[in-house]
């Protein structure tokens, strides 16, 4: 068995993978994305053709999954570690997976349209869909604040896959819109992620790309 990520430390949901394997305890290779490399880019576009981070390309079955959700689906049925990150019980496992999406949809995109806008030369700005984004993660993150009051993770007590999407989505979040002082229980929330030691140890190996990161 050789699970191989192909993915970025600083790509949002390159981290989403990444915090799905070290809490499985899953033995890995990750080689590294490089879109500014032709050779890179092109064995990537040859697993996948819509060429997106991450990918999982799995040797021992012969298989290559794309997409964070459907990847850390896929390890769950495939290769069982050391937790559960999708409840058995199909209720809970419904939540978790509304909430995955949800982290994926209402905060990663416009957070991500945020940082798009800010590496966009001067005259390709888009003030219009900005504004739109800005409003549309304001919202979102409304709704964490609103959940989180008395949870610990985002489906409850248990760790899941919704916090590995929840993950990145906040620490990317907060870089753009932050969020103390105004929504303490998420700023609670994404401290309580930053110390667990499967995101911890992602942010870590991260470090030395961050200053990539558009900080205006």
């Amino acid at each position: 068995m050789a699970l191989i990520l192909h993915a970025h430390p600083l790509s949002s949901f390159c981290h989403k993978a990444l915090v799905a394997l070290y809490e499985l305890d899953l033995p890995f290779e990750l080689r590294m994305v490089d879109f500014g490399d032709q050779a890179s880019a092109e064995a990537l576009r040859a697993l996948w053709p819509m060429a997106r981070m991450p990918v999982l390309e799995d040797t021992g079955r012969g298989a290559v999954v794309p997409e964070s959700s459907i990847l850390i689906e896929y390890l769950q049925i495939h290769h069982r570690g050391a937790a559960s990150l999708i409840p058995q019980d199909p209720d809970l496992a419904l939540e978790v997976r509304a909430r995955d999406r949800f982290f994926d949809l209402s905060v990663q995109v416009p957070m991500q349209k945020i940082v798009n806008d800010r590496i966009r030369p001067v005259d390709a700005k888009d003030p219009h869909g900005l504004a739109e984004a800005r409003a549309h993660l304001a919202t979102a993150l409304d709704i964490v604040e609103r959940d989180m009051e008395g949870r610990t993770w985002a489906a409850g007590e248990a760790f899941s896959m919704a916090d590995c999407a929840t993950a990145p989505a906040m620490f990317y979040a907060d870089k753009v819109m932050p969020l103390a002082p105004q929504r303490p229980n998420a700023a609670a929330y994404l401290e309580r992620l930053k110390a667990r030691p499967s995101y911890a140890r992602t942010l870590k190996e991260a470090e030395p790309y961050m200053h990539f990161f558009p900080t205006a």
